[in-house]
Parts: structure tokens; sequence; C-alpha cells
């Protein structure tokens, strides 16, 4: 822990929020200065695109990216080819290697142009389950260029704003005392911000967080998925009453369709979905006909089989993209992790932006059979089982499985029958599943549920 962070942790609550209120400020510059509402009329004036323009705005963006990576950024100078260069220089893509994430872990600084020296120079960690965090760096206006697409494609289309005020669900520890049931936000009165604390949510502080907004005419709210469905299911089990909200903008989580349902329902507003990554190697926002749009000016981005190829419509495999915003530390065939599929058929909105069916999950969240089946959405064992409030699989080995759940009062033997024969008929019976009932699931240390956790290596 910091010095900072150690006095914070020391302070009283008025001087928390006073402190929280000082970043603000910084951070209001950061995000929202001088360039900000030019960069967001670009990114909605991009929006009438046809394919044609949006594929010759790519490959611009692309062969000047790619220049730089071999001109001036060391780990591609060093890497690639001279046939490589050469490719990347016609804009052909696939002939391109992957790129990993151990190496961007490893020394992120190999990555970071040499002919740039911007002041200041922002760094932010992912927040990954496994390994060391990775490291992104970015320049000041493409930290703004970042906050100017999110108003523009996520907040605007969802009818909101990032300077209206809103709630936010994120990693930030903004109660350090974990036993506290009383204070589980701070408020940033400069941006009109409400940060809920992700670890303090339970039925009896459900209460608090309405509250909270209430108290400072919160408008819209925005951050984890899971944290967000887990208070709905809190407001509707007990009755309470959520004051007006405008929107919910979920991000960081898959959102499922329940999921999206009992949000709906206990804040009476719709409810969207935001795809993107602290890198912002790509992203994807939810138009007003519930579809997941891809961003072509925020990155390149490929769905492919293991073999490289590309997939199909409706056929799942792994986001790979090149990251268009990010030229201070470029990212060319960056592995996300993520598994998604690309939608058939063109959105009604009429945005020739393409559409993505889903996100489905992670790599690491596969879990692998006895007999090598791989399969995804494995968190599905936990739906339509009312007495089941949240869960997790964790795979010890291809034959042992631990399955976490917290329980309501009517959970009984044959609920516990039932998990396990969902996962026979996924798995086979050649399984050993042992299920532990707890009081909670532990969060990642950025307060992420995680659904499935797979120890099990694979090829």
């Amino acid at each position: 822990m910091g010095k900072l962070d150690t006095l914070y942790a020391r302070a009283p609550v008025p001087l928390q929020n006073l402190m929280v209120s000082g970043y603000g400020v910084y951070w209001h510059w950061a995000r929202f200065g001088r360039g900000f509402a030019r960069l967001a009329n670009e990114f909605g004036e991009r929006e009438g695109f046809s394919q044609s323009e949006w594929a010759r705005y790519q490959e611009e963006q692309f062969r000047r990216l790619v220049r730089v990576c071999a001109a001036e950024v060391p780990y591609y100078a060093s890497l690639w080819t001279d046939a490589q260069k050469k490719s990347a220089a016609l804009s052909d893509l696939q002939n391109l290697p992957l790129l990993e994430k151990k190496p961007l872990r490893e020394n992120p600084f190999q990555f970071l142009r040499q002919d740039l020296r911007p002041i200041p120079r922002f760094r932010f960690f992912t927040s990954g389950t496994t390994g060391t965090p990775v490291s992104s760096f970015f320049t000041l206006e493409e930290n703004r260029k970042c906050m100017a697409l999110r108003e523009a494609r996520s907040a605007n289309w969802a009818g909101v704003s990032f300077f209206e005020p809103r709630a936010t669900f994120s990693g930030r520890l903004v109660q350090p005392d974990a036993a506290n049931e009383t204070d589980i936000y701070r408020y940033n009165a400069v941006e009109k911000q409400v940060y809920f604390s992700a670890f303090h949510l339970k039925p009896k502080t459900a209460p608090r967080y309405l509250e909270a907004l209430s108290r400072h005419h919160i408008r819209w709210m925005t951050g984890y998925a899971v944290s967000f469905y887990l208070l709905a299911q809190y407001v509707l089990d007990q009755g309470l009453s959520a004051p007006p909200i405008k929107a919910v903008v979920t991000t960081s989580e898959k959102l499922t369709p329940g999921m999206r349902e009992l949000i709906s329902e206990a804040f009476n507003c719709p409810v969207f979905e935001e795809y993107s990554t602290v890198e912002t190697a790509l992203f994807a926002s939810e138009c007003e006909y519930g579809r997941l749009h891809l961003s072509p000016d925020a990155g390149i981005t490929e769905i492919l089989r293991p073999d490289g190829s590309p997939c199909q419509a409706g056929e799942v495999g792994e986001v790979v993209s090149t990251a268009l915003l990010n030229t201070y530390q470029p990212l060319v065939r960056y592995r996300l992790g993520d598994l998604a599929a690309w939608a058939p058929e063109p959105c009604p909105c009429g945005r020739q932006m393409p559409v993505l069916q889903e996100v489905v999950g992670r790599l690491e969240e596969v879990v692998t059979g006895p007999d090598g089946r791989q399969l995804v959405r494995f968190h599905g064992i936990f739906t339509d089982q009312p007495n089941i409030i949240e869960g997790q699989i964790i795979q010890e080995s291809l034959r042992d499985f631990r399955v976490k759940v917290v329980t309501t009062d009517g959970f009984s033997e044959e609920d516990t029958l039932e998990i396990r024969r969902r996962m026979a008929a996924r798995l086979g019976g050649d399984i050993n599943v042992l299920i532990e009932k707890v009081d909670a699931i532990p969060r990642s240390s950025s307060g992420k549920f995680i659904a499935v956790i797979s120890k099990v290596k694979t090829s």
C-alpha cells in the first residue's frame, strides 16, 4: 500500500470524500479537457460511415500504425522479419504474428514508441485473474480519445452522458474497512460521481446503496455487471424501491439475459452492455436495438479458429485485435484471451459497424472434460435453479470439480443432485463433483466475480 493509500485509509469519511473529489479534479481534466468535445463529435460523425468508408479508414490507420511499429517500437522492429514488415506495409494483417500477453507483461516498455516522450504519461493495469497484470500506457490525447469514444458510443447510445450524475461499481477500494456496513460509497463532487464499493455489497447493505442514489440525484449507473445484478436481486428480494434511473451500462463482466432482465426490473430502466479492455484494443457497445457493435475506429478485430483461420458468423472463436486508438504503445494482433462470435446478420439500426452475436467468456473459463471435450458457457448449470443465489465452478483436474454455491434457505439435496446431473450431462459421468455451501464467493482483487475457474492447462 502506498503512502497516499495509507493516508486515505486512516482519514475520516468526510476527508476521504474530499480526497476523492481532489483526485476527481485531476481526472476530470485528464479525461474531459481540451479536445474532448471535438473527439466525441468525430466519433459520432463516423457512425454514418458505409462499409467501404470503414474499410478505407481502417487501412489508412493500420498502415500508419505499422510504419511506426517497424521504425520506432523496439519489440516489432526486432521481432518482425523483413517479409513481415513488407506484409505490414501492404496491410496484409494475416501474415503478421499473433501477440501474446507474456512479452507485454514482462517488459511493457519495449512496446513504447521511441520517438515520443509524452508528458503526462498515463499507466493503467489490467486486473486479470491469472499472472502479473498487463501495463498499458497512453498519452494525454489518447486517454481523452478513449473517454470520448465511451461518451459517444456507450453513454450517448444509452441516452446518458458522463456529464450527468452517475454511480460506478469498480475495483476501487473506496471503503478500506471490510467490516463497515454503513459507509459503502465515496463521492466525487467534481463529476457528481458516486463510487460504490463492490466489496461491501450484501443483502443487509443494499438499502445504503439506494440511499446514495437518492441523496446525490444519480441519473445513471455503470460498472461491474455482477455487482449491479446482485444489488438488483437484493432490491427485489426485499421489496425495496429504487429511485428513478435513466440507464445502467455494464462493463468488465459478461451480461447474461437473466442478469439484464433482473437489473432492468429492479431499476425500471434499460440495461446496456459495453465490452472493452483496459488496453482499449477494441470497443463494443449496444445500440438502441440491443445489438453489440464493434467500433472499427477503435481496432481491427478478428475472431479466429485454433488453426488461425477466420470464424464464420455464429461460430465461437478467439478474439484477436489490433488497437488503432493507442499508437504510443501499439498492440498488433493482440490475443485478448476472450471468446466471441460474429452476428449472422446486420443490425436494423442501420449502422455499418460489425455486430457481435455474443461475447462468450475467457479462455481460462473453458472447462475441459476427461475425454478432451472443451466447453464454454459452463456457468449455465446455475440457470433456473431458484435456490442458488450465486455459484462458482472450479476445475481442479480433468475429473475433479469443486462447485461453490451461495444458497437460499430452500436449498436441498434435490438441488445438489440437479447440479451433479447437469455437470454429468455436459461432461459425462466419469467426474468427481464436490459441492460446497458458502456464505459468500470471494471476488478477485479488483472486485470482479469469476464464475468459472479452470486450473487445467490445455495446448
